[in-house]
């Protein structure tokens, strides 16, 4: 019963703060590579391009929840739009976390 009352309490502390996800960059380059690189790497549909900090820095600025979110969600923006989960809707949420992780990786 205490490592459960443990468990709750730890995630509990971790959703409050606002990063319940830990991202896994490494994790995220399959996901990038399957999902996220055919627009990511031409800029198509307004998407920053991956290594551009110019095009990522006001993203990334926003911080990596909010990131993640309108990855998950989609986003419209005023230069350009995504699809929730750059259009695979079989992504997890983990795996669209990890992905937005390895761009900005890529992209600082």
């Amino acid at each position: 019963m205490s490592r459960f009352v443990s468990a709750a309490l730890v995630g509990a502390a971790l959703l409050l703060s606002g990063n319940a996800f830990a991202y896994d960059a490494a994790a995220g380059k399959a996901t990038y590579d399957a999902s996220c690189a055919m627009c990511h790497k031409a800029g198509m549909m307004g998407a920053p391009k991956t290594g551009d900090k110019a095009a990522w820095a006001p993203h990334i600025k926003k911080g990596m929840d909010a990131m993640v979110a309108n990855s998950i969600k989609g986003y419209k923006g005023a230069k350009g739009m995504m699809p929730a989960k750059g259009g695979n809707p079989k992504l997890t949420n983990a795996q669209v976390g990890n992905a937005v992780a390895y761009m900005v990786g890529l992209s600082k």
